[in-house]
């Protein structure tokens, strides 16, 4: 299989990729000051088409694949963590095309960059009336809500056991409570949505995780899965921008204490390459993975359980080796990394982040093994 490489020429050319990114590493303590990715911003990611990469082709969708998008968002994160989990939620129409037929027309008429944030945690109990939900609550980890054009807020299932429905409102029926006070991925905005009997018609809701109304290719790749990969995804960024400044300052930067540079120590050249190992393999396997469940759907099929179940081991292994990846960087700069103004300590918190989010527990080490057993995974693994 070959090696994934970023086709900047799919994403609005190389000169106007590359100036978003030069953009984006001049501004991140804007970013995390303001604790959200400013609105130019979310602007320049319509632009190069992430927002519209999944979104129906009827509608103006760019008809990207999962690894086009996945490794888009890798590149963002090098140049910061909170650019690229943010712009990860291009990936919402995943969600979105579970809404009714009538409802998905509505949500794209106006354009394809439909910028989606929502808060589905903790799902709240709804009042049912008639024609739909009345919505009150507070709902926490709503990532990129500050750009979003639409907003999504989870009430609780229909049955017992069920999996939670989303209720889809527009920003001026939610207040945006600034409670994102973190010491990683700072500037996700990751704040909390709160809405006060706000009346939501039953079209303008979808069970999470539901099959979509449309039949297209990417519809028929496993939407929570895909989900976990384009959040791990940016740890990825973050371990191969790490080892990049590791080898940019063991050519520049002396010891104060008068030890040699940074690569002409043995125990360091011996941590780099163990690092490089392990970034690239579980790099592999993540695309691997990613490419073997696209090959089903390309062949007119769906993924396998199994396949989906690799999706979700390998989004996992990804994000906790590339953690280690940036550890091991963060150790080998010594006292000049826990500086807070150091890129590697911001990539540092951004890694152990992204590792406790719950699409990374371990739970999904005991799903994946229960399935390697013939067993069936816990409800809405896959």
């Amino acid at each position: 299989m070959s090696i994934a490489i970023l086709d900047k020429s799919k994403w609005g050319g190389s000169e106007q990729f590359d100036n978003l990114l030069s953009d984006i590493r001049v501004r991140r303590n804007e970013f995390d000051e303001q604790r959200y990715i400013s609105h130019d911003v979310v602007e320049k990611f319509k632009r190069i088409g992430i927002y519209r990469a999944f979104a129906p082709e009827q509608f103006g969708g760019d008809n990207k694949t999962p690894a086009e998008f996945l490794q888009a968002i890798e590149a963002i994160s090098a140049a910061d963590g909170s650019s690229g989990w943010v712009a990860s939620f291009g990936m919402n129409p995943a969600y979105l095309a579970a809404l009714p037929l009538g409802t998905i027309e509505k949500v794209w008429k106006d354009s394809p960059d439909v910028v989606f944030a929502g808060g589905i945690f903790p799902p709240q109990p709804a009042k049912k009336v008639d024609g739909g939900f009345i919505i009150n609550g507070r709902w926490q980890f709503a990532s990129g809500c500050m750009g979003a054009t639409v907003l999504g807020v989870g009430i609780l299932p229909d049955v017992e056991g069920g999996l939670p429905r989303m209720a889809v409102l527009q920003p001026d029926q939610v207040e945006i409570e600034k409670t994102w006070n973190v010491h990683g991925m700072v500037a996700t905005g990751s704040f909390d949505l709160v809405v006060k009997d706000v009346f939501v018609p039953e079209e303008w809701t979808f069970v999470r995780g539901a099959a979509p109304v449309l039949d297209s290719p990417f519809f028929r790749y496993p939407s929570i899965a895909f989900a976990s990969q384009v959040l791990s995804v940016t740890t990825l960024g973050l371990a191969r921008e790490a080892l990049d400044i590791i080898v940019a300052m063991s050519e520049v930067r002396k010891s104060v204490t008068g030890a040699p540079l940074i690569g002409d120590r043995v125990y360091a050249q011996i941590e780099m390459a163990k690092a490089e190992a392990k970034l690239r393999s579980s790099r592999a396997f993540f695309y691997e993975a990613t490419e073997d469940a696209w090959a089903a759907v390309t062949a007119g099929g769906k993924p396998t359980p199994q396949q989906t179940s690799m999706i979700r081991l390998a989004t996992t292994n990804l994000t906790r080796e590339c953690a280690e990846v940036v550890q091991t960087a963060y150790r080998l700069a010594g006292m000049t990394s826990t500086y807070y103004d150091h890129p590697l300590s911001r990539i540092f918190r951004d890694s152990q982040m992204a590792t406790q989010h719950a699409f990374m527990g371990e739970i999904t080490y005991q799903n994946a093994g229960s399935m390697l057993f013939g067993h069936k995974p816990l409800p809405g693994y896959l």
